[in-house]
């Protein structure tokens, strides 16, 4: 059994893949509280661990407050990085357009790294996947705004969606482009002592 510090219905699904035994720590609708800014001249891999282990304290720092029992939290971030440039979750459409500009017709990376915390343990485990889009025409840009897919997403979308359709190849872990990369999870999950048997 582990706690899991987040919203996010991929990285529940995923979960449900392996048969991790999980609760979502954090209810329907709220806000997790840590800031997502970026720091000067932060190196995207840096912004998605200091995320992850700042997203997992959180969320241990919830569990201290409940009756519940005491488990694992497992927390994790998903950035997209174009270079040292990190493209976070877009705050409304035109934002999603330009960061599908930036991505056509380019490679970038999918970042993500996840923390679990189980106080005096606390362990974090990185996955970096290189993807390939086709260049995206403007009706192609548009047609996939106005699925509204791009909403709650770093770098404008999802894998497992609308935008498959312009992905060309992933050199990397799918899971971890979904936001949950599961081999590394796994890893985690057996250095707690809940590795799936």
């Amino acid at each position: 059994m582990i706690y899991l510090a987040s919203n996010s219905p991929r990285r529940s699904e995923l979960l449900n893949r392996i048969g991790v035994a999980y609760t979502v720590l954090m209810p329907e609708g709220q806000q997790e509280a840590v800031d997502e800014t970026p720091l000067e001249e932060e190196l995207p891999l840096d912004y998605a661990v200091r995320l992850a282990k700042a997203k997992a304290l959180a969320g241990w720092q919830r569990l201290e407050h409940t009756h519940l029992p005491r488990h694992p939290v497992l927390a994790a971030d998903t950035t997209v990085a174009v270079g040292r440039r990190i493209l976070g979750k877009p705050a409304d459409a035109q934002e999603a357009r330009s960061m599908l500009e930036l991505l056509s017709g380019s490679v970038h990376e999918v970042v993500t790294a996840v923390a679990m915390i189980h106080p005096p343990g606390f362990e974090y485990r990185v996955s970096v996947t290189r993807v390939w889009f086709r260049t995206l025409s403007r009706e192609d840009i548009e047609a996939f705004v106005s699925t509204g897919e791009y909403r709650d997403k770093a770098g404008g979308y999802g894998i497992q969606g609308f935008a498959s359709r312009f992905i060309a190849r992933i050199d990397g872990s799918p899971s971890g482009v979904m936001g949950l990369p599961l081999f590394e999870t796994d890893q985690l999950l057996s250095l707690f002592g809940r590795g799936i048997q």
